[in-house]
């Protein structure tokens, strides 16, 4: 199964929400679901369900050994080795469980490179975890500004921590560069990947990262899950951040031991069902190809920032080469408005600061509209786009 042998019309009929010609364009906030990822979660949940990692029965058995092939799929997926895929809740608690548990919280070195586009899952964890934050800026086409970064950076960082691709502005990092930056002052790198992982090849060995976070929900997959992907031995540096069953060797109320990693960070009963379906959506963005899903949408972004740059009363945000995402202000009418008037011609956008208000107001807005590409985006969604913001300026007139 490839795009090029699919049209976004048969990839649409995979996906049972989609059903009655609904434009879905916020696939950047969440992506829907394909029915094999609905199947496999279904399944999970009924047939197939058991606990894992506990049961000697045999179900049990068989769900932890779909459970954690889940995690090689992870790590396949994005280079990894599974000893190094931790599950998480999403991206939100991975950034989390790095910033309280990375061993420099408990020395003189922390602080923190940020950038003035990320999310605030990017921002907030840090600072509720004191981390000192410094805020590299952009350059004039909304990308992180690595060249200011490398004059920012000292042996005080101790770690660096960008998005891949922004949740805002679709612009893209050089990883790589920003790996070895970080690397210079003897700092880590932390990659925020929600938004690159659905359309971008990924490989965290060739990047040269530190850690890498995704969310299964923007990868077709289920709410609930996501990883954090991390060098082997910076794992084995942190201590555990969540206490409870799993995480554990041995026990008494005199002392506790602790599992290697990945268990030492997977406290309490997991998300089975959650990395059942992830696994499923993995397998499923595999099987079509993440080479031609980027392709697909950079043309996708490319007619829809052409068309959308016809219209006079319109600014566009960002780079011409956006990953999936077209951010926009409309003159005159705010982005909630637009987005309430989109509705009702059965076209589904964001509006607001998508959680990231430091950008917003970078860029001198309160909010913007936002359209954002997946794997079933087509050119009737971009037409159906431009159709509702013509009439949404007829009626602001």
């Amino acid at each position: 199964m490839t795009l090029a042998t699919l049209t976004p019309a048969a990839l649409k009929a995979d996906f049972p929400s989609l059903a009655g010609g609904w434009h879905y364009l916020d696939t950047a906030a969440t992506a829907q679901k394909p029915q094999a990822v609905i199947d496999a979660t279904v399944n999970a949940m009924g047939r197939d369900y058991a606990t894992v990692h506990r049961g000697v029965y045999a179900r049990s058995a068989e769900m932890t050994l779909a459970y954690e092939a889940t995690r090689r799929k992870v790590a396949s997926f994005i280079g990894g080795s599974e000893d190094e895929v931790v599950f998480t809740r999403g991206a939100t608690e991975a950034i989390n469980l790095v910033a309280y548990s990375h061993p420099s919280a408990a020395g003189r070195r922390r602080r923190v490179l940020l950038s003035v586009l990320e999310h605030h899952s990017n921002i907030v964890p840090w600072q509720l975890a004191g981390w000192q934050v410094d805020v590299c800026p952009l350059t004039a086409d909304g990308c992180i500004d690595l060249d200011a970064a490398e004059r920012m950076l000292t042996p005080e960082h101790s770690m660096v921590a960008f998005a891949h691709v922004s949740n805002v502005l679709g612009s893209q990092l050089d990883v790589r560069r920003a790996a070895d930056l970080a690397h210079s002052v003897g700092a880590q790198l932390l990659v925020d990947g929600c938004q690159a992982v659905p359309r971008l090849p990924v490989d965290v060995a060739a990047l040269g990262c530190d850690y890498y976070v995704f969310s299964a929900h923007k990868l077709y997959g289920p709410t609930g899950i996501g990883a954090l992907w991390a060098r082997a031995e910076l794992l084995d540096a942190m201590p555990p951040w969540q206490g409870g069953g799993s995480m554990i060797d041995q026990v008494s109320f005199a002392r506790t031991t602790y599992a290697p990693p990945p268990q030492r960070f997977e406290a309490g009963t997991p998300a089975i069902v959650e990395a059942i379906g992830l696994g499923a959506a993995v397998d499923y963005v595999s099987a079509i190809g993440l080479p031609a899903i980027h392709a697909h949408e950079a043309a996708l972004v490319a007619q829809a920032r052409a068309e959308l740059a016809r219209i006079n009363s319109l600014t566009l945000f960002g780079p011409e080469d956006s990953a999936g995402i077209v951010s926009f202000a409309l003159e005159g009418v705010h982005p909630h408005d637009l987005g309430t008037i989109l509705d009702e011609e059965g076209v589904a956008i964001r509006a607001g600061h998508h959680c990231a208000q430091p950008l917003m107001e970078h860029l001198g807005v309160p909010a913007t509209a936002r359209a954002s590409f997946g794997l079933y985006s087509g050119e009737d969604d971009i037409a159906a786009l431009i159709r509702g913001i013509e009439r949404t300026r007829r009626i602001f007139g």
